[in-house]
């Protein structure tokens, strides 16, 4: 039996340790490995020094070219059978050239998050005003839309997204895939078990701790918001109770706008990229995450939720990750109740073990990996069986590969001449 081909085109090389995007990219290959899917990655990107060894999990690797038309005689030799566009600026490059060369591949995005919602959230904060949609309406969001629909499915990892990308802009279900994050469950019973058990318990953790990518705009900013605003006002709650508590920031990618707001003295600590995230997040009592603007799934609030770490959050990072389950803790946008949620769940042992319990329960029944493999191979296989009908449905997408694909493919081929 022949296997069937996967070409994913990567934005940027894989970095599990560095970026929740970077975790999600691993699970979807896993995802079609399990189908039976050789995989092969290229990407324009440079590779860093925690890129994922991507030949470590049977995954081939090719470096490709921006504006180059070696591209198109390296994918029309691969001929793969479907195309994952690592986000839509992926697409964007690439989508016309592989329309072109493989016109009967399946064509995947994977959104990452909205981007344009994100964009919209940014604009909203910088007028101080709520989102409204002036600022959703935006540049990017057009851009990214319209690559939805020159794709055959887009995955979309919230569910709160794919609302928006229903109701406020009409985009037909049959193109949206809700696919979260897919983790390994936490062994049942909850808190019984010799794995949970070896997780440090409520005495044995001190400080809070925050993580995230700062070269990711809504984490930099998040850490100014703590800097500036929230923990000025824990430190002033908790002393003279804890003294010396101290609050750890750790992320990839940090400038010297970062290491300089490093303050021992205040106990705000600028840690540095993690190595390994589940340590630093066993060691500490309590995650803070007051994300001011964003979109998608919240890989932090992930990392603390499988290592028992309760957490407060604002609306925007807790959105799309618990449905109507119990939160891991206290979401609060309002800054001074933001404060009073952190250090009664520091000080109260009660409340920290039931926010942790609530934790171990969400990752079972919302992103239990298991539950969504069927359902996915399902998809993929009904859109490969349907494809000349799915796109005869999809007039919008027809449209924009017509005519934004000229443009972009216009564009390209000028700029290739240009650096012969």
């Amino acid at each position: 039996m022949s296997h069937n081909n996967l070409l994913v085109i990567g934005f940027v090389w894989p970095e599990p340790k560095s970026s929740a995007a970077g975790s999600r990219m691993l699970q979807l290959i896993e995802q079609f490995q399990n189908q039976g899917y050789e995989v092969l990655f290229a990407s324009a990107a440079n590779p860093s020094d925690n890129t994922f060894d991507l030949n470590s999990i049977s995954v081939e690797t090719k470096s490709i070219l921006l504006n180059d038309s070696s591209f198109d005689v390296f994918i029309s030799e691969l001929n793969p059978d479907v195309v994952l566009f690592d986000r839509f600026m992926t697409e964007e490059q690439y989508g016309w050239r592989v329309a072109e060369q493989c016109p009967k591949a399946l064509r995947i995005l994977d959104t990452e998050d909205f981007h344009g919602l994100r964009k919209a959230r940014e604009l909203a904060l910088k007028d101080n005003v709520d989102v409204s949609v002036k600022h959703l309406y935006n540049d990017i969001t057009k851009r990214e839309i319209a690559s939805i629909y020159r794709c055959d499915l887009s995955l979309i990892i919230s569910e709160a997204e794919i609302e928006i990308l229903t109701n406020q802009f009409k985009i037909d279900k049959s193109l949206l895939f809700y696919l979260p994050f897919l983790l390994e469950p936490i062994p049942m019973a909850i808190g019984t078990t010799a794995e949970i058990k070896q997780l440090p318990n409520f005495e044995a953790r001190q400080h809070f701790i925050t993580i995230g990518n700062f070269l990711h705009a809504p984490n930099y900013d998040a850490v100014l918001y703590l800097k500036q605003t929230i923990w000025p006002l824990i430190r002033k709650q908790l002393l003279p109770i804890a003294i010396g508590t101290e609050l750890h920031i750790y992320g990839a990618y940090e400038s010297q706008k970062v290491t300089q707001l490093n303050n021992k003295k205040e106990g705000f600590l600028i840690k540095g990229f993690a190595e390994d995230v589940h340590t630093v997040m066993q060691q500490a009592k309590v995650c803070l995450a007051p994300l001011r603007f964003g979109a998608g799934l919240k890989g932090k609030l992930v990392d603390a939720m499988q290592n028992g770490t309760p957490c407060v959050m604002s609306s925007i990072a807790a959105e799309g990750m618990f449905g109507e389950l119990e939160h891991n803790g206290f979401i609060e946008d309002n800054s001074n109740e933001f404060v009073l949620n952190a250090v009664e769940l520091y000080n109260n042992s009660e409340t920290w073990k039931r926010k942790q319990e609530f934790g171990f329960k969400v990752l079972n029944e919302r992103f239990n990996k298991t539950d969504f493999e069927s359902g996915f191979l399902n998809r993929i296989k009904e859109l490969s069986n349907g494809l000349k009908t799915h796109r005869q449905n999809n007039f919008v997408g027809q449209l924009l590969m017509h005519q934004t694909l000229q443009s972009t493919k216009y564009m390209s081929k000028w700029i290739a001449e240009k650096n012969k």
